[in-house]
């Protein structure tokens, strides 16, 4: 059974591409990074000094 709203977003597909994915993000699998920390490392503030 389709919605009403199927032909809307199929003509919002064919012109935008994929504009709202069917999941979010966190409830797809997450990849694994290597360093947890690095992002924070590289993002740290200068004058937060260790």
């Amino acid at each position: 059974m389709s919605s009403p709203a199927d032909p809307d977003r199929r003509r919002l597909e064919e012109i935008f591409g994929d504009v709202l994915p069917e999941t979010t993000s966190d409830e797809r699998p997450q990849e694994p990074s290597g360093d947890q920390d690095a992002w924070y490392e590289e993002n740290r503030p200068p004058h937060h000094d260790r």
